[in-house]
């Protein structure tokens, strides 16, 4: 597929088939995860995959939507910020280079024909007890992984003259 067919196909998938994603399809999406640029290369992200058949209940406690637990799989990204990288005046990288990183494996599950959606707004509390998280690690981002089982909603998008400005050339 090309990258801009690519980019155009991904939406926020909101309704999941039971289907089991194949393991070499997961193994290829968090790949693409693990290739992500990350400042000085540090990788200060981990990934905990989740089953959730069985634990429905105990994952609606981190995110409530019914279409979170649909999906075969849910994905938490976790940030690592003592193996991250730190610019000189004090901005830390690592949930730049974790939000990097989900965006490959996004990418790679929809070349694959899989669906995700990025879920930030989640419980982190719960995120933390349920998945058993160390307090030196911290949970970012969630995403279902599975088959589509729901269309894109309308996806409006800012015109480029709104979000880009040149400087004289």
């Amino acid at each position: 597929m090309e990258f801009e067919d690519l980019i155009k196909k991904r939406y926020s998938v909101r309704g999941y088939q039971s289907r089991e994603v194949e393991e070499e399809k997961l193994e290829k999406v968090l790949d693409a995860a693990r290739m992500a640029p990350t400042a000085v290369n540090k990788q200060p992200f981990r990934f905990i995959v989740v089953k959730t058949e069985g634990r429905e209940d105990e994952l609606k406690t981190i995110y409530p939507a019914e279409w979170f637990t649909e999906a075969p799989l849910v994905i938490c990204a976790c940030t690592v910020k003592s193996e991250s990288w730190t610019r000189r005046d004090g901005r830390n990288y690592v949930e730049v280079d974790a939000a990097i990183a989900m965006d490959h494996l996004i990418l790679a599950a929809t070349e694959l024909g899989l669906g995700t959606c990025w879920v930030g707004a989640f419980n982190v509390e719960e995120a933390r007890k349920v998945l058993k998280i160390p307090e030196d690690v911290e949970p970012l981002l969630f995403t279902p992984l599975g088959y589509p089982d729901a269309e894109p909603r309308g996806m409006g998008r800012k015109d480029l003259s709104e979000l880009v400005r040149y400087e004289h050339w």
